[in-house]
This record gives C-alpha cells, sequence and structure tokens, in this order.
C-alpha cells in the first residue's frame, strides 16, 4: 500500500535529521510519496509566517506528517509553530515515550515509560495578557473584582484552562494506548491540592474515567506533579503510562528523556482524532546546523511512531531493531552516544544512518 505523508525538514538541524529518517523509513521498503512542504524561521521573508498555509493543507490532505524541529525563539519572536500546528489540527494528545536502550549512558536502565500530555489547554492555551497594555488593565481588573484577588498592575497575565471535555479525552486516550500496547498502569499527574478549580477538575474527570475502564485490567492512580518528580528519580521502575496537563506534560517528558540518556534517543508524536504529526522531543541546535554532527534517533524512532500508525507494524519493529542495535553496538554512533564525547571514532548523521540501514 502507497502512503502519502507530509515531510516538513524544519530548520536548524532538522533538514539532517530528517533526510536520516526519510532514508531509513524508505530502507524498509514500505511504499511511501513524501510531500515536502516548508516551516520556521528559513521560510519567514518568504511567507512572512513561520507556518505557511501549505504546510497546514498538506497535513489534512494526507492527514499524516513528521516534521525535524523547528526553532522557538525565547521571549520574543513568532510563537511556536509546534504549538500552532496542536492548536490549528487539535492534536490533543502529545505522546513521548522513554525507553531506556543498551548502550545509551543511564542511570536508570530499568525505566520505560510513556508520557501522555494534554496538548491543547492549560498554561499553554496561549491566553496571554503583556504587562502594561490596555487589555491586561482589564483583565486584572476583571479578576480582582471576580476573585477579590490583589494583582500588581506591573504584571503579566497567562490563564490556564482546563476542561472536563479536554481532561477526559486525553485520559480516555491513555487508557485505550495501555490497553493496545499492553501496558499495566495509568497513573495521572496534577496539582490538585493547590489548584482546586483547574488541577482539581483534571484529577477529578480522570477519576471518572478511570471508572469506566475499571475491568480493563489496568490499574488507576494519581500523584502530585512535585511528588511524581521524585519518584521518577527514585524509582522510576514503579510507574508505566503517565496523563498530565500540557505544562507539567512537558515538563516531566523531558525529565523522563533525560532517565533514559537525553533528547537525542526521544521521540514524540502528536495525535487527534484525524491527523498525526511526529517529531522528535529535542529542538533544532542551530550551531550545530550543517556539520553533520547530531544525532538522529529521536527523528528515527518518532518515523517508527509513525509506521505503527500507518498501519506498518513490520518495518516499524524492523526500524526499531535496527536502531537499537546499532546503538548496543556502539561502533557507529554520533559523540552523544558515545562514552567520551569527545571519542574521535563517533560518526556523523549520515553515517548512523548507514549503520541503520546496513542492519535492515
Amino acid at each position: 500500500m502507497k502512503h502519502t505523508i507530509t515531510l516538513i525538514p524544519g530548520d536548524g538541524t532538522g533538514p539532517e535529521v530528517a533526510e536520516a529518517m526519510r532514508r531509513c523509513v524508505e530502507a524498509t521498503g514500505v511504499d511511501i510519496e513524501w510531500e515536502v512542504r516548508n516551516a520556521g524561521i528559513d521560510v519567514m521573508e518568504e511567507y512572512g509566517t513561520p507556518l505557511p498555509d501549505n504546510v497546514l493543507e498538506s497535513i489534512r490532505k494526507n492527514r499524516v506528517a513528521i516534521k525535524g524541529p523547528v526553532t522557538t525563539p525565547v521571549g520574543t519572536g513568532f510563537r511556536s509553530v509546534n504549538v500552532s500546528l496542536r492548536k490549528t489540527l487539535d492534536l490533543y494528545a502529545c505522546l513521548r515515550p522513554a525507553r531506556y536502550y543498551q548502550g545509551v549512558k543511564s542511570h536508570y536502565p530499568q525505566t520505560d515509560l510513556i508520557v501522555v500530555r494534554e496538548n491543547t489547554e492549560d498554561l499553554y492555551a496561549g491566553i496571554e495578557f503583556e504587562r502594561g497594555t490596555e487589555a491586561c488593565a482589564k483583565a486584572i481588573a476583571a479578576i480582582q473584582e471576580l476573585s477579590g484577588a490583589t494583582i500588581r498592575p506591573d504584571s503579566g497575565v497567562s490563564i490556564k484552562p482546563i476542561s472536563e471535555t479536554g481532561t477526559k479525552r486525553i485520559v480516555r486516550f491513555a487508557f485505550d494506548y495501555a490497553i493496545a500496547n499492553k501496558r499495566r498502569k495509568v497513573t495521572a499527574v496534577h496539582k490538585a491540592n493547590i489548584m482546586k478549580y483547574s488541577d482539581g477538575l483534571f484529577l477529578d474527570c480522570a477519576r471518572q474515567v478511570a471508572e469506566e475502564y475499571a475491568d480493563s485490567g489496568i490499574e488507576f492512580e494519581d500523584r502530585i506533579v512535585d511528588n511524581m518528580c521524585m519518584q521518577l528519580v527514585q524509582k522510576p521502575e514503579l510507574y508505566d503510562v503517565l496523563v498530565l496537563p500540557n505544562l507539567y506534560g512537558d515538563i516531566l517528558s523531558d525529565l523522563c528523556s533525560g532517565l533514559v540518556g537525553g533528547l537525542g534517543v526521544a521521540p514524540g508524536a502528536n495525535i487527534g482524532e484525524e491527523y498525526a504529526v511526529f517529531e522528535p522531543t529535542h529542538g533544532s541546535a542551530p550551531k550545530y546546523a550543517g556539520q553533520n554532527k547530531v544525532n538522529p534517533v529521536a527523528t528515527i524512532l518518532s518515523a517508527v511512531m509513525m509506521l505503527r500508525h500507518i498501519g506498518e507494524r513490520d518495518a516499524a519493529d524492523r526500524l526499531h531493531d535496527a536502531v537499537a542495535e546499532v546503538m548496543a553496538e556502539g561502533k557507529s554512533v554520533t559523540y552523544d552516544l558515545k562514552p567520551d564525547r569527545d571519542d574521535p571514532t563517533a560518526v556523523g548523521t549520515s553515517e548512523m544512518a548507514d549503520a541503520i540501514i546496513a542492519r535492515l
């Protein structure tokens, strides 16, 4: 079966890891026609936006996309392309596995976690009021009138919406994923002891959904987010599938990636009812652009997730195993996967892809 998939190379080191991924996927024998569309800093001058309409049109047509990392300026500049994609396409579930692989430096070789992050609400909803603006002053006045709270007039304000609808669908996604992938437990992570009307709603809805799956054989529990951080660095083997609101999910997914060796081995997916976009968790690392140096594993493992999503499980399993074998051998790997990062035997992005392809 032929698949048409939108390929967004990204910017910085994105095109290099995307090309390594493309070659590895094609080497599995799956028939894919890549529809290449560009987004990020490199298209700003031409389109006036980092996310041109032709990118969204392609994803809506093909329903599946894979992208390299895209740069997001800190504090200034355009809003994240990733956030825009998730909101525009209602990619409500961010799926980030964190699994230990032999050959990767880690203090936690027993780790095998799935982070399921709600992707559309919470403090990442983008409802913000800039300090000193008329809109911000009105928001502060309205909040003070409704709540009685005092907010300093020189504040910036961000709103944290969490809904019953958004929470129930992400928790159902977590349970359905656990069942489909033979996992054992779902843990809802929150701060309901402090934020009783937002995180409290998240926890209440999670418990209601858990009741719907009472006969599924999947265990359910909840943890307060700060305690969850401590638990993960003490005994990650006790946990399995974590389901979290947007902000906590972003933070804890990086923590979980750190447990298993870092963002270089951390794949990701953003999934909705109609569309799915696969991407590595790491950033674009523009200082390494064009050097054939960065680790392509996270992007290739994201492609493994994509192949499973489109029903090509055999190819996905073969590609996954090839990646795992190359890392376990430790010979043809990039510098960050060597015990000594200055090891002169480290290979480049393209050469690591060659080693993976040779094992398919």
